[in-house]
């Protein structure tokens, strides 16, 4: 993560080689950073990360050297204008540490790749480069999404084995090692190979106890692996879910 990853220096809604739904193209502006871009830290991390048409952004970071776990997500607002990205309010949300604050400065050439640097509040400085992945320009459908996953959910509070259960409409149902339940719906973005989601906690032993977040999902075809993520309200936690389709 970046942010005990800062110690380490190190930086998964969301993100695999090719995109979930059909093959319908969607247009994607030729001025934004918006899309999917896929890269690297100087940490040496995998990073991959989407940002949205609205200049929403998730990018979920790997455990150094260590593609297949995820360490965390980065996510705040971002501003898009002639090549430069920024944006004043970045949260990452490590797994297993409370939330560092940050700022993001990019560069991007639309649809071509997105450089940058993410800036802590008296914790360094972590780089990255990115190359937009074309999954980002077909249509999500969340029939993809059915399916049983199994994997892992972080937050602050740590990380545990966890199983998530998609139906073909688009709802959600999942238990934690622990215990914990939570159930949730995913609808397809208007645009972009995107779904929006909402996730609501079971009670004790949840960690997030009675909590409703929003946030992303991604799936990635290819792989079999679906990358999740949802902040509270306040900005000061998130739920995060990496985990492969296993039926």
């Amino acid at each position: 993560m970046l942010r005990q990853l800062m110690t380490l220096l190190g930086i998964a809604v969301a993100l695999g080689a090719s995109g979930c739904g059909d093959q319908t193209p969607v247009v994607t502006p030729s001025n934004t950073a918006e899309g999917l871009w896929f890269g690297t830290t100087n940490t040496n991390r995998t990073l991959k990360a989407a940002v949205l048409d609205d200049g929403t952004y998730y990018f979920f970071y790997s455990v150094a050297a260590n593609p297949n776990q995820i360490a965390g997500v980065i996510q705040g607002t971002g501003t898009s204008n002639n090549g430069s990205f920024t944006s004043p309010n970045t949260k990452d949300f490590g797994i297993g540490v409370t939330v560092l604050d940050a700022t993001i400065s990019a560069n991007y050439a639309s649809r071509q790749f997105l450089n940058g640097s993410i800036t802590y509040s008296g914790a360094g400085t972590v780089t990255f480069t990115s190359s937009y992945n074309t999954a980002y320009d077909t249509t999500p459908t969340v029939a993809s999404l059915a399916g049983v996953y199994t994997g892992q959910a972080g937050s602050s509070g740590g990380v545990q084995t966890a199983n998530i259960t998609a139906r073909a409409d688009g709802t959600f149902t999942g238990t934690e090692q622990n215990g914990c339940t939570f159930t949730g719906n995913a609808t397809a973005r208007t645009r972009g190979n995107i779904f929006d989601q909402s996730i609501t906690f079971g009670g004790a032993p949840c960690f997030f106890a009675g909590s409703t977040f929003q946030g992303i999902v991604y799936f990635d075809i290819p792989t079999r692996q679906l990358y999740t993520a949802a902040p509270n309200s306040l900005r000061t936690d998130a739920a995060i879910f990496f985990g492969t389709k296993i039926l």
